[in-house]
């Protein structure tokens, strides 16, 4: 019971992290079906430059700041520079974000060299709590607080605001949403670069959850992120929350009762999901 508990609080934070990544992506995809393979890029960026900026400062809330912002303008750069005149050509797309995760490892590997990075952690959340024989940080239970609250505030914009709906609308019928005189333009700019924010964001808090992160990450996690949006549905927060949450909970339970199998159960998440309802749990079919 013990480490069911603890097994499962791990997977609700790994799960709370992989929504933060994956919840722009699924927007994004959604609205401007843009396939972004540099979206994990973002994540890494965000992570090197808070963890960068957090030391120099002390600064967790700095720390914070610099990933988010460096995440967003890395993000409108891509967006406004090179994918602006590739919508609906999804190869090109695929082609040039790809491009751009070799590029921005590259870039770390000569700033930042080889050798991992590790996360801050606030003094406040340094400590744990114990569950029989295991211990706790306190860390993880705010990182669930704070998905949880990011989340309740996305579902928020998304259903009851005027920008949700717009948003919403632009998924179903943009040609529409356009003859009404609505600049569906800047609409895709601005969920682009928020989706870059909250990627950045993810990157800086999510570190210690992840044990570290290292110039190929940005790589390795942009596949986990995209998993999330196959299980989850494309499009919608809920749709990325539930799939977050499911890849993190299965994972961290295969880890804890078979090591062994961990490295395959998101893959046949996905395949059992796909056979069910390819759309995704919560997505729409097209």
């Amino acid at each position: 019971m013990d480490v069911l508990a603890v097994s499962l609080l791990s997977g609700l934070s790994y799960g709370m992290v992989l929504f933060l990544l994956a919840a722009g992506l699924s927007v994004v995809l959604g609205l401007m079906g843009i396939v972004n393979l540099a979206h994990g890029s973002f994540f890494m960026i965000g992570a090197y430059a808070g963890v960068t900026v957090g030391r120099l400062t002390g600064s967790f809330t700095l720390a914070i700041l610099s990933g988010v912002i460096s995440a967003g303008v890395t993000g409108l750069i891509i967006e406004r520079g090179f994918l602006r005149k590739l919508y609906k050509h999804e190869l090109n797309q695929i082609l040039v974000t790809f491009g751009f995760i070799y590029i921005i490892a590259n870039l770390h590997l000569l700033f930042y060299g080889p050798y991992p990075r590790s996360g801050m952690v606030p003094p406040l959340l340094s400590n744990g709590f114990t569950i029989g024989a295991y211990t706790v940080s306190f860390y993880r239970v705010a990182v669930i607080a704070i998905g949880a609250a990011v989340c309740v505030g996305l579902f928020w914009v998304q259903e009851r605001t005027k920008i949700g709906a717009i948003i919403r609308a632009g998924m179903d019928d943009p040609e529409t949403v356009y003859a009404s005189g609505v600049n569906l333009t800047a609409v895709n700019i601005s969920a682009f670069c928020f989706g870059a924010m909250l990627a950045g964001f993810a990157g800086i808090i999510g570190i210690p959850v992840l044990g570290g992160v290292t110039a190929t990450t940005g790589g390795d996690i942009i596949f986990v992120a995209i998993a999330v949006c196959i299980v989850g549905g494309v499009g919608s927060i809920q749709g990325a929350l539930v799939g977050a949450l499911l890849i993190g909970i299965v994972t961290s339970m295969a880890q804890a009762y078979a090591p062994a199998t961990a490295i395959y159960v998101m893959y046949m998440l996905m395949v059992i999901v796909l056979g069910l309802k390819p759309s995704g749990l919560l997505g729409k079919r097209s």
